[in-house]
């Protein structure tokens, strides 16, 4: 029988430190936040996406344009949709914007490559700039990102990284599930 251990990396604080960090280092390279747009990847990144806005607001007294990415209809795997699907809600042009994609684990790279044709099908940004509340490794992608909450190196294949968000999990957290035993499955 396989047993799973959760172990808690991040707590809710740890969450909310992470995010204003990453809104203050956007800001940072951006030299402010003219420009900028935010585009969160559907679930979890998207909800991420409007904290660092949030943030931004708060620290700029500017509100920034915030969307919702769907990047299934663009994936290369299993997990590919159909165009007519996309449930994308991006109410702005993102030409010539400075575009700050937002997730909130990054992995193999498969899906920011899916977000970026994703929004390259939209229109012309100046940059796209990658914000990640946290970096596993194991990329299969030459993709880093710009912006990273936390490293949390993990094993491909026994661990899995869970982020949770109140809006969804009623709890803000990140866990790192790993399976003790000779199979695994989450």
């Amino acid at each position: 029988m396989l047993e799973k251990e959760m172990l808690r990396a991040l707590t809710d604080d740890d969450m909310r430190r992470s995010l204003m960090r990453i809104a203050h280092e956007i800001l940072e390279k951006n030299k402010g936040a003219q420009g900028i747009v935010l585009l969160g990847i559907i679930t979890r990144g998207f909800y991420l996406a409007k904290r660092i806005g949030e943030n931004i607001s708060k620290i700029e007294g500017l509100e920034v344009p915030i969307g919702a990415l769907d990047v299934a209809p663009f994936r290369d795997d299993e997990k590919r949709t159909s165009k007519e699907s996309d449930r994308s809600k991006i109410e702005f042009d993102l030409n010539n914007k400075k575009v700050i994609l937002i997730d909130d684990v990054l992995f193999t790279g498969r899906t920011v490559r899916a977000a970026m044709d994703a929004i390259i099908s939209r229109g012309r940004p100046d940059t796209i700039q990658l914000a990640v509340l946290i970096d596993r490794g194991h990329r299969e992608f030459p993709i880093r990102p710009d912006f990273v909450g936390k490293n949390i190196p993990s094993s491909k294949s026994k661990e899995v990284v869970k982020v949770k968000v109140k809006e969804i999990d009623d709890e803000d957290g990140v866990y790192i599930i790993r399976a003790r035993g000779d199979e695994y499955e989450i």
